[in-house]
């Protein structure tokens, strides 16, 4: 889908380590990249992003979407088991499930990641469902040395799809300069394997300013998608902060993964038509087949 991204300058904030300062400024650029919405719509998106030693851009883009073909809901499913007592009797369920709705991936803690490789393999020798594995999860509160092992080790285990959790405190801070060499140690491993980095960057966590910089560092570190939620705080995603990271990431060429609480189509739609391109869910059967939720929090 091709949208147009015209930032319109409003205002130039900047709070870096205590300081404040204000800038009016009037450059007006435009992109254009893949979107997911189907229709023609204009919406007015407050956005930033982050320049230089930690400026906050805060702008308006206006987004202009033209109509192209839908992607079926279930390639937008990453299926999800992330709780602490998952069993592997429940990870065979998830990949048989994955297989059985040709989901994009089952999302699993780094325990499972040669597990669900070799099961969604004796499944189905031709599927094309691939494994995800969590890092650093849920509070992004390790080493970023850990970070980087555990990322190495789910890509020799079968992993190709990295979900990692941003340091929330480093960056709560003002320590921006750790935030974006946490997330590079891993985006650098999983580029060495090929392999999709996505970014946690726990919204509910952080103020709306906040949740700009955070996306705008991932995005400066090489993230190929930035993500919402955990699941495990204490909300997940909404259709505001969706919006506001898809006007970041796509007109970089870059996507959004919307995750935490999202059970039923309905939802799911509303954070497609917000810019998302992959939703994560424990719910992914019922929101492609319509039945009820059967998931938790995730």
């Amino acid at each position: 889908h091709n949208t147009r991204f015209i930032m319109h300058g409003r205002f130039l904030r900047v709070n870096c380590r205590g300081a404040s300062r204000s800038v009016v400024t009037n450059q007006a650029k435009s992109h254009t990249t893949r979107a997911v919405a189907r229709s023609a719509t204009r919406n007015m998106l407050a956005v930033g992003a982050v320049c230089g030693a930690g400026l906050l851009v805060s702008a308006y883009y206006t987004q202009e979407t033209e109509a192209a073909e839908p992607v079926a809901m279930n390639r937008y499913i990453d299926h999800t088991l992330l709780k602490a007592d998952a069993t592997p009797s429940e990870v065979q369920k998830l990949c048989a499930e994955a297989i059985q709705y040709d989901f994009a991936s089952v999302c699993v803690n780094s325990l499972y990641a040669k597990f669900a490789f070799d099961t969604l393999k004796a499944l189905n020798p031709n599927h094309r469902v691939k494994v995800c594995c969590v890092v650093g999860f849920p509070l992004g509160a390790m080493s970023t040395e850990m970070k980087a092992a555990e990322a190495t080790y789910c890509l020799e285990q079968g992993a190709t799809e990295i979900d990692m959790v941003i340091p929330v405190g480093m960056l709560k801070s003002g320590d921006f300069a750790y935030v974006t060499r946490d997330i590079s140690a891993v985006v650098t491993a999983c580029k060495s394997k090929g392999a999709v980095c996505k970014v946690i960057i726990e919204t509910a966590l952080l103020t709306p300013d906040e949740r700009v910089v955070a996306s705008s560092l991932a995005l400066q570190a090489g993230a190929d998608f930035i993500k919402t939620s955990t699941g495990f705080a204490p909300g997940g995603a909404t259709i505001e902060d969706v919006t506001m990271m898809a006007s970041l990431a796509l007109p970089l060429g870059k996507e959004v993964k919307a995750s935490g609480g999202i059970r039923d189509r309905k939802a799911a739609d509303a954070m497609v038509k917000a810019g998302a391109t992959r939703i994560g869910a424990s719910a992914g059967v019922a929101i492609c087949s319509g039945g009820p939720s059967t998931g938790g929090s995730y």
